[in-house]
C-alpha cells in the first residue's frame, strides 16, 4: 500500500481499518435504477433530503452526477450538468459542513465548479482520458481523484426491456491484466499532471464495457487490483451483471448488491458506491467484523 492514510481536509480516511461508503446522489432525469432526484418537484430538497438520509445511515462520501451513464443513455454538455450539479453541492456543503462530497464528472470544467461549490473528490468514469484538463484540475485544487476502468461503447448497448440496458463487452487480451494496464496508465496521467500519490483511488468500472461473466471475475479477482498498491473503489450496485444473473430488474437488486459488496470487501475493496446506504452500510459492517 504506498499510503494507510487519505487525508482530506479535516477528514483522514484510513485504509484497511474499515469499508468506507459512498452514496450515490444522481441529479439526473434518465438514472438506470430509477432514483434519479430530477424526477421529484425540488431537484435541490429532494437531494438534501437524501444527502441526510445517506448521512444518518452511515455513508462517509456524497457522490453527487448530473449526467447519466445508464447505457444508452444521452450525453450532457458541461452547462446543464453544472446546472444541475452545482446548486445541490453548494446546499450540502452548507447543511452538512461535516459531509465529503465527490463530484462525478469527467469533464474538467464542471469539476472544477464543483470542486470550488464545496466538491473535495473528483470521481472520474473515464480515468482521466476523456478530459486532458481534468487531471490538472484536480492537482490545483489537491483534490483526491477516483480513476475508472471504461471499455464501453455508447454503441454497443444490449437492451432489455424488464432487466434494463447494459453495455456489451469489449474485447480483452487478458481482462485482469488489461484492466491493470489501463488504470497505471491513468494513474499515469494523474502523476503527472501533479496528483499526489496519496490522493489516488482506483476503480476497476464494474458494468463498463464488461459482460456479466467478466464483472463476475473481476470482483472475485480484485485482489489483483489492489495490489497495484492504491485504494480501490467497488461499484456493484443494482447494475445489470446482477440482473441478468438474478433475473431481477434494478429495484429488485438489493440481495444481489450485497453479495457483491461483501465478496468484494473479502477481497480488497476500500470504498463500496451504492444506492442503497443504510442496507449496504451493514453488509460492510458486518463483513468487516468478519475479515478486517
Amino acid at each position: 500500500m504506498k499510503s494507510p492514510t487519505l487525508v482530506i481536509g479535516q477528514h483522514t480516511l484510513t485504509w484497511g481499518s474499515r469499508t468506507y461508503v459512498m452514496g450515490i446522489l444522481n441529479v439526473t432525469p434518465d438514472s438506470f435504477s430509477g432514483d434519479g432526484l430530477m424526477t421529484q418537484a425540488d431537484t435541490v430538497e429532494a437531494s438534501l433530503e437524501q444527502a441526510r438520509g445517506f448521512l444518518a445511515s452511515g455513508a462517509d462520501i456524497l457522490d453527487v452526477g448530473g449526467e447519466s451513464t445508464r447505457p444508452g443513455s444521452q450525453p450532457v454538455g458541461a452547462e446543464e450538468e453544472m446546472e444541475r450539479v452545482l446548486p445541490v453541492i453548494q446546499r450540502i456543503a452548507e447543511e452538512f459542513p461535516q459531509a465529503l462530497i465527490s463530484i462525478d464528472t469527467y469533464k474538467a470544467e464542471v469539476a472544477e465548479a464543483a470542486l470550488e461549490a464545496g466538491a473535495h473528490i473528483v470521481n472520474d468514469v473515464w480515468g482521466l482520458r476523456a478530459d486532458p484538463a481534468l487531471a490538472s484540475v484536480a492537482a490545483k485544487f489537491g483534490a483526491p481523484v477516483i480513476l475508472m476502468h471504461n471499455r464501453s461503447n455508447p454503441a454497443s448497448v444490449d437492451v432489455r426491456e424488464r432487466l434494463g440496458n447494459a453495455y456489451l463487452g469489449a474485447e480483452y487480451t487478458d481482462l485482469i491484466e488489461d484492466v491493470k494496464r489501463e488504470l497505471m496508465e491513468s494513474v499515469q496521467i494523474a502523476r503527472a499532471a501533479g496528483v499526489a500519490e496519496t490522493h489516488i483511488v482506483l476503480d476497476p468500472g464494474i458494468g463498463f464495457g464488461k459482460t456479466r461473466e467478466q464483472n463476475l471475475e473481476l470482483i472475485n479477482r480484485l485482489g489483483e487490483i489492489r495490489a497495484l498498491g492504491y485504494p480501490v473503489l467497488l461499484g456493484p450496485s443494482r447494475k445489470s451483471f446482477i440482473g441478468y444473473t438474478l433475473d431481477l430488474p434494478p429495484d429488485q437488486r438489493v440481495e444481489g448488491t450485497a453479495a457483491t459488496v461483501a465478496v468484494g470487501i473479502t477481497r480488497g475493496a476500500d470504498l463500496i458506491r451504492v444506492h442503497d446506504v443504510k442496507e449496504m452500510a451493514r453488509v460492510a459492517k458486518m463483513t468487516d467484523a468478519l475479515v478486517r
